[in-house]
């Protein structure tokens, strides 16, 4: 939850969260003896140490330092009103060890100790979790997934061109695009040159009609291209996995078009549904990708961006600051956005 002005706290803790169990380091209030344990990372085991510290310290404040901007445990730890939470990126603990453990020694203190030394100490300079609006956080998850999922197309399209440059390489001068619907379509139905090259030239045709291909010169220079084409191995071995490994790439290449295209259009819903949409959407450059990248980095809680406040006095004024742009889609990367 968020909040500052409930101070005084009752006490510092810090989750060094895994996947298997969360270890936690407590200290009370105006004490030096901190304690120490684990928890099973279940929602059931999270639930009982919640509700554990509320009892214990009669619903009072507790401050929660984990190394998670946002993850399972941050959501977790989300809906228990005692407890304010302060997300530490995992670069920022990593500063703080090698500021005062630049040895790396062995006996150096655990993340657990480290958070919660950097929470007792350098609190001010940490953020209390303040969740924004379930809509713009629905934003910030879709365009979050839809960046994940175009890397992973860039990702399989990268080994589609590679397995192709080993026994069809012919594939990647004809075509521009070696993830697009087309060149999936072609290699399902001829997932070699020989098998393409005995297709008939009206089959051929009407493919890339359907595929609106309908210049007539385009058309005739790829049949000579196919007609003049030379394998480039016949090793039988190399051709039968490669075509095995193929036809699951384009299959997932697929998957992810429509995976990709299906984000777009709740991106594009959600982000119509944002009162400031019309002010991103106005913004140089933001087109409909990175528009609603914008919007979800920023979010609506914008005072700690005293750069974006400008906009509101006139649109005219990014005009002439590109560099405003850059860095807002520079914060939006960053975040995984």
């Amino acid at each position: 939850m968020a909040n500052g002005d409930r101070e005084p706290f009752a006490a510092f803790v810090a989750l060094d969260w895994g996947d298997r169990k969360h270890v936690w380091a407590l200290q009370l209030a105006g004490s030096e003896e901190v304690e120490q344990g684990e928890i099973e990372a279940t929602p059931e085991a999270v639930e009982a140490w919640a509700a554990g510290l509320a009892q214990r310290f009669g619903g009072r404040a507790v401050a929660v330092a984990l190394e998670q901007s946002r993850g399972a445990l941050l959501f977790m730890l989300a809906k228990y009103e005692h407890l304010v939470l302060y997300p530490v990126h995992p670069g920022t603990l990593a500063n703080y060890r090698k500021a005062l453990c630049p040895s790396g020694a062995k006996d150096d203190p655990t993340d657990g100790a480290l958070l919660l030394d950097l929470l007792r100490r350098h609190r001010d300079r940490l953020r209390a979790w303040e969740p924004d609006t379930a809509q713009v956080r629905t934003l910030q998850f879709l365009v979050e997934d839809r960046r994940r999922l175009v890397q992973e197309k860039t990702r399989q399209s990268n080994r589609l061109t590679a397995r192709l440059k080993l026994y069809f390489p012919q594939v990647l001068s004809w075509f521009d695009d070696v993830d697009s619907a087309l060149v999936g379509d072609l290699l399902r139905r001829w997932p070699t040159l020989e098998e393409l090259q005995r297709a008939r030239p009206a089959t051929l045709e009407e493919f890339f009609h359907q595929h609106n291909c309908r210049s007539a010169e385009r058309l005739r220079e790829r049949q000579e291209q196919i007609r003049q084409a030379t394998p480039a191995t016949r090793d039988a071995a190399v051709i039968a996995s490669s075509v095995s490994l193929v036809k699951i790439l384009v299959a997932l290449l697929a998957t992810l078009r429509e995976g990709i295209a299906e984000l777009d259009r709740q991106i594009a819903e959600q982000f119509a549904q944002q009162p400031d949409a019309a002010l991103f959407e106005a913004l140089p450059g933001a087109g409909p990708v990175l528009a609603p990248r914008l919007l979800a980095a920023l979010g609506t809680r914008r005072e700690r961006y005293p750069d974006f406040r400008t906009c509101h006095s006139g649109i005219e004024t990014f005009r002439h600051r590109p560099v405003v742009i850059a860095l807002f889609a520079t914060r939006a990367s960053a975040q995984g956005l």
